[in-house]
This record gives C-alpha cells, sequence and structure tokens, in this order.
C-alpha cells in the first residue's frame, strides 16, 4: 500500500492553533523550596496535562488525540529524527484536528515537586521518593526493536538510525510508576473527549491501554481507539462501555517473533481483537508484514516510512467515515 499523497511540498493551512491545560488539582505545601523573601509553603497546582493542537483550514474530519508511551513526550509524534513531518502534521494535513499530549508528570504537564522537598529536608523517609526510570541506549534500542542488541540494527529496518542522536534527546525521565491506580492522563483522555465529540485516541506503548480505561470509567464520546503497538490490551472480556462502543484498531510492526518482550503482547492483543468482534464490536488487528508493509519499529511513527502507516490508520478511519 502506497502512501497517500498529503501535499507536503504545498503551506500547510491551518485554521488555528495553540495549547492549553486540562485538569489539575491544588496541593497545599509548606515542601515547596525556597524562593527568598517568600516562604516555601503555600498552593500549588498539580497532575495537570498540557495539550497542544492545530486545526485544518477549512472543512475537518474526527478530531485525533495523540498520546505517547513511556520515557517520551508528545515530542514524540512531531518532526522525526531526520527531519520529516511528523504524525501530527500528516494527520492536520489530512483534514483532522489534532491534538497532542503530554503525559502527566512528563513534558510540560508538570511533576509534584512536594515529597522530594519532604525527603530533603528530612520530613519524610528516603523510601518515600517517587520512582524515576530512565531507559538507556542500550534498553530502548530493544524495547523499540531497532535490532537485536545495541547498536546492530534488523536488516531492513526503516527507522533512520543515522539520526539517532535526535531520538536520544527527545527522552525523557518517566515517573509514571510512581503515580497512583488514579491516573491523570486517563481523567484528562475522558475530559478532552467530552470537549472534542467524536475524538479519535491515539496511543502508543504504555499509553496504549489509557483510552481502554477512558472508555470503561464512562467516557462516551470517544469515536475509535487506535493502539499503536500496546504495553497491555484489555483482558478478554474486558470491553469497552457497550453505550459507547467506540471502533478499535491495534497496529503492530515488524520483527515481532525475534522479541521476547512484544510477541507475547502481540498474542495477548490478538485475543482481546477476537474475542471483541465475537462480541460484535468492529475491531481490527493489523500486523503490517502481514499486509505487505515491513521494517517497522516499535517507533512507526519515526520510521522511514511512517506516511505509509498513517495513510493505513487513515484508510481504516475513511472507511468508517471518521
Amino acid at each position: 500500500m502506497e502512501a497517500r499523497p498529503t501535499s507536503l511540498e504545498k503551506p500547510l493551512k491551518i485554521a488555528r492553533q495553540g495549547s492549553f491545560f486540562i485538569g489539575g488539582r491544588d496541593v497545599s505545601s509548606a515542601a515547596l523550596g525556597e524562593i527568598k523573601p517568600y516562604p516555601s509553603s503555600g498552593q500549588i497546582v498539580v497532575d495537570q496535562i498540557y495539550v497542544r493542537f492545530q486545526i485544518p483550514d477549512g472543512k475537518t474530519r474526527s478530531p485525533i488525540l495523540l498520546i505517547h508511551g513511556c520515557c517520551l513526550t508528545g515530542a514524540a509524534w512531531e518532526t522525526t529524527p531526520d527531519g520529516r513531518s511528523g504524525w501530527d502534521e500528516l494527520f492536520v494535513r489530512m483534514r483532522h484536528p489534532v491534538y497532542v499530549m503530554d503525559q502527566a508528570w512528563r513534558g510540560r504537564s508538570a511533576f509534584d515537586p512536594t515529597i522530594i522537598n519532604e525527603v530533603r529536608e528530612g520530613r519524610a523517609p528516603v523510601n518515600a521518593l517517587p520512582v524515576v526510570t530512565s531507559a538507556s541506549k542500550e534498553a530502548a534500542w530493544e524495547i523499540f526493536r531497532l535490532g537485536p542488541r545495541y547498536p546492530i540494527a534488523h536488516p531492513g529496518l526503516k527507522y533512520p538510525v543515522a539520526a539517532l542522536s535526535a531520538l536520544w534527546a527527545q527522552m525523557v525521565p518517566n515517573v509514571a510508576p510512581s503515580l497512583d491506580a488514579r491516573s491523570p492522563t486517563v481523567e484528562a483522555i475522558s475530559a478532552l473527549s467530552q470537549r472534542e465529540k467524536g475524538l479519535v485516541v491515539v496511543s502508543h506503548s504504555q499509553s496504549g491501554i489509557y483510552p481502554f480505561l477512558a472508555t470503561k470509567a464512562g467516557a462516551k464520546e470517544i469515536s475509535a481507539i487506535i493502539a499503536i503497538e500496546p504495553a497491555s490490551c484489555p483482558a478478554v472480556g474486558q470491553f469497552p462501555d457497550r453505550s459507547a462502543q467506540p471502533r478499535i484498531l491495534v497496529v503492530f510492526g515488524d520483527y515481532i517473533a525475534q522479541s521476547e518482550r512484544w510477541l507475547p503482547r502481540l498474542e495477548a492483543c490478538r485475543k482481546f481483537v477476537d474475542s471483541a468482534k465475537a462480541a460484535g464490536l468492529d475491531a481490527v488487528l493489523v500486523e503490517l508484514p502481514k499486509v505487505g508493509v515491513f521494517g517497522n519499529s516499535h517507533m512507526m511513527m519515526q520510521d522511514t516510512n511512517s506516511a505509509q502507516v498513517a495513510t493505513i490508520i487513515d484508510d481504516w478511519l475513511a472507511a468508517r467515515h471518521l
């Protein structure tokens, strides 16, 4: 399947662009750090989620929300490491309003510093500190399926390995494992779906399960869930809220059979999709090599054929009038 022309040689025409924050809660603390002459106590806002958007000029289609995975920010969807248009731009050119979110405690969605200061000042034990995870180049290489081990690439890999320095630069510490079960990111998805009716939620990797959790919690305005190599799919029989019934597309790339990490995840998602279809839901699993598209890594939105993969997704949406 060839990538649909998106007139990349033409100027990008947008009606509006901007940013906003969703959610957040006030926290009172006496451990805010010192900014002389002000006291280190007071109120701050935490758990707010940063969202930026672009609205295409003219008639628009269903709005799309892009949510990044572990150890990344919304930059994962922007200009690719080798300088090509990211999915944030490609979907705008396909006439979708596009929203890009930074997950809670990452990027421009600020973290809560109070526990760090409380430990530093002796008010809390050291084991109260949040767990902060940073993916090493060696770990990310295998997690992203760039190759069997760092720095050896898979034969036929479509990731722009010559531009790897740009990938390493966009990776950030991940505090998500320290958040409690009430994920601010899931709540933000629900809130945005109320604001933007018919929202299509595109999740990736660690965030893959989030739109399913949002619909299970009652988000009824999500028209479709597109999970790009989700770290986990819902368990068999755990479907989105019946009153919502979003369409479901799950996409996996290449080299899965060589990955002890991703093969069981693919198999679990296959079982979920099969059970969803048997229950009457519109659910599809696309394994890119099975449709003639080879060489894709876990970071398919940055692969050299990222426009082709975006077209596959957009064709699926168009077939459902989204």
